[in-house]
């Protein structure tokens, strides 16, 4: 009898074991998405309430790639946190240097997020200072942590990395507001974050395109609010950056890629609904 009940706790441990660990899914045949656009990369999809897992060359799940301008999703919290940047409103004068047709004028927070522009969060890094910069990194847990390479540009050329799993799990705190910064804070990230918003769904996202040794590395990474879920993804696009230097129409394909793929790998998982043409 005592065999049996030892038997029988046994079983009854490994099953809950395997009840709560998270399940997945292999897609391989996303390939064709990154295909299309001639580059390589990966993506990850996590369905909350299912706590599942759908993954595209799932290897790159944990590997560490430069954040480039998805770093200003955190340092956006960090500017409103720090006082910094008041609120989405805030605006910084152009400081008149010529870089592309969306950057050159005054930008508030929100618009500076919307069109990622660089040197609106360079300053604002500058602002929030060395010191401070590193201890809301480390508070809120954000990559490795790594701040090498200059306050304004360490998310950039510099050591800051973040895998495809750092980037969903980051994600996650912020919907469930699981970080250490004001609910204001996150608040006014959430609504600056909005790229789509539909009677069944809202997008929030951002993307990033930075490089990294020889490679071009592009993200788009963000969640899908439906009704009754939430979808968690990370999308990282990879294309060699000798590529662009012999064929530099290309980059406009790279560009589009990020979030083109997302799209369509949220229709095929039905999450989302195919936009007409």
């Amino acid at each position: 009898m005592i065999h049996t009940y030892y038997l029988g706790l046994i079983l009854l441990i490994s099953l809950t074991a395997c009840t709560n660990a998270s399940r997945e899914e292999i897609q391989d045949n996303f390939q064709k998405y990154y295909d299309q656009y001639g580059v390589s990369g990966s993506l990850v999809v996590y369905d909350r309430n299912a706590d599942h897992y759908t993954f595209y060359n799932k290897p790159q799940f944990d590997q560490p790639f430069t954040p480039a301008s998805t770093f200003k999703i955190c340092n956006t919290l960090i500017g409103l946190e720090t006082g910094v940047i008041p609120d989405e409103h805030y605006t910084m004068a152009w400081d008149s240097v010529s870089r592309n047709i969306y950057w050159d004028k005054d930008h508030d927070l929100a618009s500076a997020f919307q069109y990622s522009v660089v040197w609106y969060y360079q300053e604002l890094a500058r602002r929030v200072g060395e010191e401070q910069m590193q201890e809301w990194l480390e508070k809120a847990g954000y990559g490795n942590g790594e701040t090498s390479g200059g306050i304004d540009l360490f998310w950039l050329t510099g050591g800051l990395r973040i895998s495809p799993q750092q980037q969903i799990d980051f994600l996650r705190r912020i919907h469930d507001n699981d970080l250490p910064f004001s609910e204001r804070s996150l608040k006014i990230l959430k609504q600056i974050m909005v790229e789509r918003e539909q009677p069944e769904h809202v997008l929030r996202g951002k993307t990033g395109w930075g490089s990294q040794g020889e490679q071009e590395i592009g993200w788009f990474v963000g969640y899908v609010e439906t009704t009754d879920n939430v979808y968690f993804f990370a999308n990282c696009v990879q294309m060699p950056s000798e590529a662009l230097v012999s064929e530099p129409e290309r980059a406009d394909a790279f560009n589009n890629c990020r979030r083109a793929i997302v799209d369509s790998v949220l229709v095929d998982l039905q999450i989302i609904q195919a936009t007409p043409d």
